[in-house]
């Protein structure tokens, strides 16, 4: 059996994070000592470690909630793992597209300006008008 401390230190969660997901439902909750210290056994260890993973690969907790649901699932219902996964990756490349829109739009304004300050800012000018851009490029969605 393992305390909180224990649990965050070996899977990087902190503990009220670790609190945040018994209160979500994503970890059951832990039985208690005489003292009312939780005390989580090996399944909470690997189902934090699968949260943790999860969540470092990006995914919402919705998501993950949607993985965990599938535990012991079979045959057709398996397939809600590979629509998450594929949804996640479409995700990713569009934030990646996005960033990139970003990068070329920053390139540009950096090299507006040759740094020497006798003159109206050519940066602090493309900054403040939109309509300056080369293209859209929002960054949040």
């Amino acid at each position: 059996m393992y305390s909180i401390g224990y649990l965050s230190r070996h899977t990087r969660v902190k503990v009220p994070t670790i609190r945040f997901y018994e209160d979500k439902g994503l970890l059951p909750r832990p039985d208690r000592t005489a003292g009312n210290q939780r005390r989580y056994d090996d399944t909470a260890l690997k189902r934090l470690l699968f949260i943790r993973h999860c969540r470092d690969l990006g995914l919402p907790l919705t998501d993950v909630e949607g993985l965990l649901s599938l535990e012991g699932a079979s045959g057709g219902d398996l397939n809600q793992a590979h629509e998450i996964a594929e949804r996640q990756l479409a995700d990713l490349r569009d934030r990646i597209s996005r960033l990139r829109s970003l990068e070329a739009e920053l390139t540009r304004i950096s090299k507006a300006c040759d740094g020497k300050h006798d003159h109206v800012c050519a940066v602090l000018h493309a900054f403040g008008d939109h309509s300056e851009c080369a293209g859209p490029h929002v960054h949040s969605k």
